[in-house]
């Protein structure tokens, strides 16, 4: 499983680097006017992906790690700040972000001008990206505090 753990962290820049870049695709397409280019599907193509990839290793890590487990004593794991964020806000909150991006996808991909898939991409991956960032235990959090790069 430390596997797992160090291919979840690492991936978890992937995926903010692609969502960045589909954050900037969208601002600079929805405010520069500009048309939907391959570059603006590439992007939230790849931030889908690592969204999905990283849902599974995180899946893997939820009902390995004892985290699903925890579920049964809910009132007293409410009350530790670690065990709430793991058992409950991380996962919530990233399910929430991946709904988003596959919601926004498929809403660009439906879209019918250039202007309104800026503006959706905008929208669904902007709020994935805020609930994404708010979710990750990092290392400034400190309750949840995890390092920037796990290597062991």
């Amino acid at each position: 499983m430390q596997i797992v753990l160090i291919l979840h962290n690492l991936l978890r820049w992937a995926v903010l680097l692609f969502g960045l870049w589909t954050l900037l695709n969208s601002l600079t397409g929805y405010f520069g006017k500009r048309n939907f280019t391959a570059n603006d599907n590439r992007s939230n193509l790849f931030f889908m992906i690592t969204c999905d990839i990283q849902l599974l290793l995180g899946l893997v890590l939820y009902f390995s790690n004892g985290w699903f487990s925890r579920l049964k004593d809910l009132g007293n794991n409410m009350k530790d700040p670690y065990t709430r964020f793991f058992t409950m806000e991380h996962l919530t909150m990233m399910l929430l972000a991946w709904v988003l991006v596959h919601i926004g996808r498929a809403s660009v991909k439906r879209a019918t001008t250039d202007n309104a898939k800026h503006k959706k991409m905008l929208i669904f991956f902007g709020l994935a990206i805020i609930l994404i960032l708010a979710s990750i235990p990092w290392p400034f959090r400190e309750a949840i505090a995890r390092p920037w790069f796990r290597i062991n």
